[in-house]
C-alpha cells in the first residue's frame, strides 16, 4: 500500500476564503498600500489638520466647493468598490444618489425627522434598493450590465416627476441647511463642510477595513477569477449582490449630504449625466483605489468650473481635452501615479531591487498554478 509523503499539512480552508495562489494556502489580497511607518502617519495627520482648518481660510463659496469634493468622494468610493474591486460595471449610480437625496429631503421637510437619522435612513434605503437591483443584474455582465444600470439612471428623473405628491415634481423640494449644534461659532456652510469631511473619513475607514477582511478578499477573488472563486467556496451571487448594495449605500449617503449642502433637490439635477460624471471621476482618480475617490471628486468638481472660466463657448470641449490628457499621462489614475512616484522615491532611498529573471518568473507562475490546484483539491504541499 502506498504511504503518503511526510510534509506540512494543508491549512483548513474556510468557505468563502481566497487562496494564496503561490503556496496554495489562505492568503490576503491587498486592498491597497498598507500604511506603514511613522512618516506616513505624520503625513496623514498633517493632511487632516489642514483639512479641518481649511474653512477658516476660504470664502463661503470655496468652502461649498470643497464640501462637494468630499461628498463626491463618498459616492466614488462606493463606485470604486463595485467596479475596481468586484469587477461589476455601473452607469446608474446617479439614481442611488437621487434616492439618498430625496429620502433626506422628504424626511426632514415633510416628516420633521432630524437630518442625522435621515442620512442613516438614506444609506439603508439605498443599500436595500441596490441589493434588490443586484439580484436580477446577476444575469448580466460587462456591457449588458452597464446598459441595465444606465437604464436605471435614465428612468430615475421621470419616476421622481411621476410621484409629485412626494417629490414635489419638477419644482423639487427646498431644504433648510442644518445649523451648527451646541452653539458652535461656525457658519452653516462650515458645519456641513465638517459633517461631510467626517462622513468621508468614516467611509474611507470602513472601506479600508472591509477590503482587507475576509469579505474583501472574496470580493476581489470574484473580480480576478469568478470560476476559481466559486471552486473555492465563494458564493458569487451573494457577494455580488451585497457589493452592489454596499456601493449603493455609499452613494446614497453622499446624496443625502449633497441635498443638505445644496438645500434643494429636483429631478433634473439627477440626470444620466451625473452617473457618467461619477464614472469619469472614478477612472481619473483610480478605479481600484480607495484614495483615488478623493482625487476623482476633486476632478469632477473643479475641472468643469475651470473649463467654464477658460471658454464659455465650449466648456465641455476643454473638459474633454483635460480628460484625454489625464488618461494619457495617468492611465491608472491619479492614485496610481502617486503610488508609482512613492515606490520610485522609496527605491531611490533604500536601493532598487534587481529585476527577476524570466526563469524565476516562470517558476513562480508554475508554483502558483500548482499551489492553487493543491489548495482546491485539499492536498498538502
Amino acid at each position: 500500500m502506498r504511504t503518503a509523503k511526510s510534509g506540512p499539512k494543508a491549512e483548513p480552508r474556510m468557505k468563502g476564503a481566497p487562496i494564496d495562489a503561490k503556496n496554495g494556502r489562505l492568503g490576503a489580497l491587498s486592498a491597497g498600500p498598507v500604511l506603514r511607518g511613522p512618516a506616513t502617519k505624520l503625513i496623514l495627520a498633517a493632511i487632516a489638520i489642514v483639512a479641518y482648518l481649511l474653512p477658516f481660510a476660504l470664502s463661503s463659496y470655496q468652502t461649498f466647493e470643497f464640501t462637494q469634493v468630499y461628498i463626491y468622494a463618498v459616492a466614488l468610493l462606493g463606485l470604486n468598490i463595485l467596479i475596481g474591486y468586484n469587477g461589476q460595471f455601473s452607469l446608474g449610480h446617479g439614481a442611488f444618489y437621487a434616492i439618498g437625496a430625496y429620502t433626506t429631503a422628504i424626511m426632514t421637510t415633510r416628516w420633521d425627522i432630524p437630518y442625522g437619522w435621515a442620512i442613516i435612513a438614506a444609506g439603508l434605503l439605498s443599500l436595500l434598493v441596490g441589493f434588490l437591483f443586484g439580484l436580477p443584474a446577476l444575469r448580466f455582465e460587462g456591457l449588458y450590465l452597464a446598459l441595465a444600470t444606465f437604464a436605471l439612471a435614465l428612468a430615475m428623473p421621470q419616476v421622481l416627476k411621476y410621484f409629485d405628491s412626494w417629490t414635489g415634481g419638477s419644482q423639487g423640494i427646498v431644504l433648510d441647511k442644518p445649523g451648527a449644534p451646541w452653539h458652535l461659532p461656525i457658519t452653516s456652510d462650515q458645519y456641513i463642510y465638517y459633517l461631510s469631511l467626517t462622513v468621508l473619513v468614516i467611509a474611507l475607514t470602513l472601506a479600508y477595513n472591509l477590503l482587507r477582511g475576509r469579505a474583501g478578499r472574496a470580493i476581489m477573488a470574484i473580480r480576478d477569477n469568478p470560476i476559481a472563486a466559486e471552486a473555492m467556496g465563494v458564493n458569487s451571487a451573494l457577494y455580488k449582490s451585497l457589493t452592489f448594495g454596499v456601493s449603493a449605500m455609499y452613494t446614497g449617503v453622499a446624496g443625502a449630504l449633497g441635498a443638505l449642502a445644496v438645500a434643494f433637490v429636483a429631478p433634473d439635477t439627477f440626470s444620466a449625466f451625473l452617473s457618467i460624471n461619477f464614472l469619469v471621476g472614478s477612472v481619473v482618480g483610480g478605479i481600484a483605489s480607495i484614495s483615488g475617490a478623493i482625487f476623482g471628486g476633486a476632478f469632477i468638481e473643479f475641472v468643469p468650473t475651470y473649463a467654464q472660466e477658460i471658454s464659455r463657448a465650449a466648456p465641455w470641449a476643454i473638459f474633454g481635452i483635460t480628460l484625454i490628457i489625464f488618461m494619457y499621462v495617468m492611465p491608472t489614475g491619479v492614485a496610481g501615479l502617486a503610488k508609482r512616484i512613492t515606490v520610485a522615491l522609496r527605491r531611490s532611498i533604500v536601493g532598487e531591487r534587481p529585476a527577476p529573471s524570466p526563469r524565476s518568473e516562470t517558476a513562480d507562475a508554475a508554483g502558483a498554478t500548482a499551489g492553487t490546484a493543491r489548495a482546491v483539491m485539499g492536498k498538502p504541499d
